[in-house]
């Protein structure tokens, strides 16, 4: 007889639920990180402290509220990085204390170490003390996540020269950064040292940011971040990153040279899968650190799971923790639905972004046809309260069902307001629901009616026309 069911390795969002739902299954589960890694990557460098440190970034610098009370307010005037900290070091210490909260509670048991593979259902933990031992599972999870990428040619201190991880633990804001990517970390980081006061350059070699969103959506964002004095340099590799007594200086591959206090780089992420001795287990990972998975979740040995930014895109937290779950059930034999593919994208720059569905570009490639139904928050009363005149909710509605193709939301709890388009989308619903329904006044959510009926009088047009 095995020592568990089921061994998760690694804390974050997916081996977390995971091993949850294997215990409420009555399953015999353990976990296995570091001590001061539990909850993973997201917890500690990734998700939550980001969104936390954003959060503090916007109420010290009053940045929201100065439609209403001036260009030139600003909650504190010498903003420090304590001030910073202090709200994201609570943060992450409660959810760490949730995190082990729950475990506890459903009698998981946390072993503190490092594992490696011995066989396909023996894992070595490898304890803080030294010592090593033996775990045996019927079926194993791996959720181990993964760091930043780095290049070999760039000499990262983290303190003047570094990559998302460390970019938390910076001393003190810069006067200047240069970031290297556009990806959804270097547009997140970005848009809150721009609103600090930093002057940013971000250096990107592809010919603009952010591909998979709405265009429109895009060059709002730029407009904004241009406004906070963000310099973008589109289509230009960075050939080498030089360390000075007075700062850095990123050599572009064409001949520019930017000064800057820091540089940051955020180009992609590697799977934490070299230390787990893999080939043991009848496994192995690309050269990006991931491994490959079928639709339930099992790697090429059917007993072992993986699941989490260790198997690549969409490499989020929420699509993390589902297939922990839907991992366990299945290794639980436990009937589980597939995971739909409306799953809701959030990008955390300032303004927010976020979506669910096709582009209006993947809708041309595709020859589908659409119609557009905007809803701009100042023409809501909830935009002029809160100060906001610049989001935008975009519906692209069908015009042969008139259901709803995409869901596009720029501006102030974009991540909160698309869930109404993805249950509206989930069940098949049509923009006429949209109009129909009533909505709180004064909201946000209100938006998704104001579109709604621009789309329909556009329907409308079309259709009288065509009789």
């Amino acid at each position: 007889m095995r020592d568990f069911d089921m061994l998760v390795i690694g804390s974050g969002p997916g081996g977390q639920k995971a091993a949850i739902a294997a215990a409420k299954l009555g399953r015999r589960v353990a976990v296995i990180d570091r001590p001061d890694m539990v909850g993973g990557v997201s917890i500690h460098t990734g998700t939550i402290p980001s969104k936390t440190l954003r959060e503090a970034v916007l109420y010290l610098t009053g940045l929201t509220q100065r439609d209403l009370y001036g260009q030139n307010y600003r909650l504190k005037e010498d903003i420090t990085i304590a001030d910073l900290t202090t709200r994201t070091q609570h943060v992450v210490s409660r959810e760490v204390e949730v995190i082990r909260n729950q475990l506890s509670r459903n009698h998981v048991a946390l072993y503190a170490g490092t594992g490696h593979f011995v066989d396909p259902h023996t894992v070595a933990l490898s304890e803080i003390n030294g010592q090593e031992r033996l775990l045996s599972a019927d079926n194993i999870v791996i959720a181990t996540g993964t760091r930043p990428a780095r290049p070999d040619s760039v000499e990262f201190d983290g303190r003047t020269i570094m990559d998302s991880d460390n970019v938390l633990a910076v001393e003190r804001v810069p006067r200047s950064m240069v970031i290297v990517g556009a990806g959804v970390i270097g547009m997140e980081y970005a848009s809150m040292f721009a609103a600090l006061g930093s002057k940013v350059t971000v250096v990107e070699k592809r010919a603009g940011m952010l591909d998979m969103c709405d265009v429109e959506v895009i060059e709002s964002l730029k407009y904004h971040l241009r406004d906070l004095a963000v310099t973008f340099r589109f289509g230009e590799t960075v050939a080498a990153v030089e360390r000075h007594a007075r700062g850095t200086l990123t050599v572009l591959e064409s001949g520019k040279r930017i000064p800057a206090d820091t540089v940051m780089y955020s180009a992609g992420r590697q799977g934490l899968t070299d230390d787990l001795d893999l080939v043991k287990a009848g496994l192995s990972a690309d050269k990006r650190g991931r491994i490959t998975v079928d639709e339930h979740y099992r790697t090429e040995v059917p007993h072992i799971y993986a699941v989490g930014d260790v198997i690549g895109f969409p490499a989020l937290a929420a699509t993390s923790m589902e297939q922990g779950r839907a991992a366990a059930y299945h290794a639980c034999s436990e009937p589980v639905g597939q995971m739909q593919n409306l799953q809701p994208i959030g990008i955390y720059t300032i303004p927010e972004i976020s979506f669910v569905g096709r582009t209006e570009d993947q809708l041309t490639d595709e020859c589908v046809p659409f119609e557009v139904g905007i809803s701009r928050y100042r023409e809501l009363a909830r935009g002029q309260i809160i100060g906001d005149s610049h989001g935008m909710l975009k519906l692209l509605v069908s015009p042969v069902d008139r259901t709803l193709l995409g869901v596009h939301c720029f501006g102030t709890g974009a991540t909160e307001l698309i869930h109404i388009g993805q249950a509206v989308m989930g069940c098949g619903g049509t923009v006429d629901y949209l109009v129909d329904a009533v909505f709180n006044y004064p909201t946000l959510a209100e938006s998704y009616k104001v579109a709604a009926l621009d789309a329909t009088n556009k329907l409308r047009q079309i259709d009288h026309i065509g009789d």
